[in-house]
C-alpha cells in the first residue's frame, strides 16, 4: 500500500520528513516534489530500492541516475570537482540542475554510469526537498518521476498514489507541482556541454 502524506511547501512539517526518512533507511522508495519536478528517491545504499527505481522508470544503468544533495560540501565529496567548476556550481546553486561529474570512489559503482563512471549531482531549491535531506542527514538518490509512456512527469500527488499504489512505499504531496525537468549540464570536458534545456536557465553558462 501506498501511502500519501500532504506536506506544507514553505514549511515541511517535521512528523512527515521523519517517516520519509525512517522509509528510505528501511529501504523503501518514495515519490517528492522538487523544484523542477515530482521525483522519485531511495537510500544510495540499498542496491534493491535502487533496482525497484529503475524498474518504475523502465531505465538500465546506462540512464545517468541523480544523487541530489544538501550542498557543495556533499557534491565534493561525491565528484571530483576543480576550482572552475566549483565557481560555477557555486554561482547556480541551489537550483533546478543536474550536473554530470566524474564520480569518486565514495559512491558505489551500481549507480555510476557503466562506461564513463559518471553520476549526475544537484543541489535542489525547493523547501521540500531540502528539508527531507536535512532529515536523512545524507545525499538521496533520484530520478525524475517520468514515467514509461508519457511525455510529461506527474504533477499531483494523488495522481502519483493512484499510478505507483503499491510500487512505491509514500508519496509526499506537496501540491501541484512543476513539469519542467532539470537542465542537464555535463562538466566532464573542459567547456560545458548542454544535455538538457530544462527550468534551470541556460545564460550562466553561455548556452
Amino acid at each position: 500500500m501506498t501511502q500519501l502524506l500532504t506536506v506544507n511547501t514553505e514549511n515541511p512539517q517535521p512528523r512527515s520528513l521523519a517517516r520519509a526518512g525512517e522509509l528510505l533507511r528501511d529501504g523503501a522508495v518514495i515519490a517528492f516534489p522538487t523544484d523542477s519536478c515530482y521525483a522519485l528517491g531511495c537510500h544510495l545504499g540499498d542496491k534493491e530500492a535502487l533496482d525497484r527505481l529503475r524498474l518504475i522508470r523502465e531505465i538500465d544503468e546506462r540512464h545517468h541516475l541523480t544523487l541530489m544533495c544538501r550542498d557543495l560540501s556533499d557534491i565534493a565529496k561525491y565528484a571530483r570537482v576543480d576550482n572552475s567548476q566549483y565557481r560555477l556550481l557555486k554561482a547556480v546553486t541551489p537550483g533546478s540542475y543536474v550536473f554530470i561529474l566524474e564520480a569518486t570512489k565514495e559512491l558505489p559503482r551500481r549507480v555510476m554510469h557503466p562506461k564513463r563512471k559518471t553520476i549526475g549531482l544537484r543541489v535542489p531549491d525547493h523547501p521540500v526537498a531540502r528539508a527531507l535531506l536535512s532529515e536523512l542527514g545524507e545525499p538521496l538518490l533520484t530520478s525524475t518521476l517520468l514515467l514509461p509512456g508519457e511525455d510529461e512527469p506527474l504533477t499531483e500527488g494523488w495522481q502519483i498514489q493512484e499510478a505507483l499504489e503499491g510500487r512505491v512505499e509514500l508519496v509526499l504531496d506537496g501540491g501541484h507541482c512543476g513539469t519542467e525537468p532539470t537542465t542537464v549540464i555535463d562538466l566532464t570536458d573542459a567547456v560545458p556541454v548542454l544535455v538538457r534545456a530544462g527550468r534551470g536557465a541556460l545564460s550562466p553558462f553561455g548556452f
